[in-house]
């Protein structure tokens, strides 16, 4: 196993991907501190299934976006499990509005949680993995840091900040040897992905069609690069964004220019 005797805290644990990562980390051997903001009863349940994986397994409440939480938070782990060795910052919420009519409070809440959030966990976690000359952090970002989704301004906007603090912490940690790097999901079949898909919010097929891969994402797939980024033989990477989108944000075709004989 990659990580035995390491541990990681992953925020945003409860469900999905965050969910999907932490027994990923857990069946590689770590022991896993589970973050949550409100679904406790769903993060016990998942820390109940790391402990059956013969990992140990806790469960922290706090937002992310409350730097005193956080600290807290931070301490807690470390006073349970002695050290964080690996940090995958990944709370997240969706914030979807035509940009002239976004709240300035939805939009505060969405930049609060996933990109000063991000900062806050890095920054207590950090400084703990100083102490230490030894770390991984992992931050969720998405394609939306990349490319441009229409009425997705607070989204948007806090991932593509979260793949620029990944640089710069990458840049300003490595010495000591300390790995910052992010991963940008594209379309994952997350549980409001597929109840988007059900409401007809989405259309599955359409989707599948615009992605070389020919389908959607899984949330494992997501926790599967994580594990990379844990583990030593991510060593010499450092404030990159892997992504994993099944080749979205590569292509750049038309299917009816298939049609075109004169293109």
């Amino acid at each position: 196993m990659r990580l035995t005797d390491k541990v990681a805290l992953v925020t945003g644990a409860s469900r999905g991907i965050g969910q999907a990562i932490a027994l990923a980390l857990a069946r590689e051997g770590a022991d896993v501190a589970l973050n949550c903001s409100t679904s406790v009863k769903a993060a016990e349940e998942v820390a109940q299934e790391i402990k059956k994986l013969g990992q140990r397994a806790m469960v922290v409440q706090a937002d992310v976006a409350d730097k005193a939480a956080v600290d807290e938070m931070v301490k807690k782990v470390v006073a349970e499990f002695g050290r964080i060795d690996i940090l995958v910052n990944n709370a997240g919420m969706s914030v979807v509005g035509a940009s002239s009519e976004l709240e300035e409070e939805r939009w505060r809440r969405g930049i609060d949680v996933m990109l000063t959030g991000v900062f806050f966990c890095s920054q207590a976690a950090g400084k703990e993995m100083i102490k230490r000359r030894s770390g991984k952090i992992i931050n969720i970002a998405s394609v939306n840091g990349i490319g441009a989704f229409p009425e997705r301004a607070c989204y948007g906007s806090a991932k593509a900040g979260v793949i620029q603090l990944t640089r710069t912490l990458g840049c300003e940690w490595a010495k000591y040897n300390i790995n910052v790097n992010a991963i940008a999901p594209g379309y994952i079949k997350t549980r409001l992905v597929t109840y988007l898909l059900a409401k007809g919010a989405y259309d599955e097929k359409e989707l599948a069609n615009r992605t070389p891969a020919g389908r959607l994402g899984e949330c494992e797939e997501v926790a599967d690069a994580t594990v990379f980024l844990a583990s030593e033989e991510s060593k010499y990477i450092v404030g990159q964004t892997i992504v994993v989108d099944g080749g979205w944000s590569a292509y750049m075709y038309l299917e009816s220019w298939l049609e075109k004989s004169d293109l």
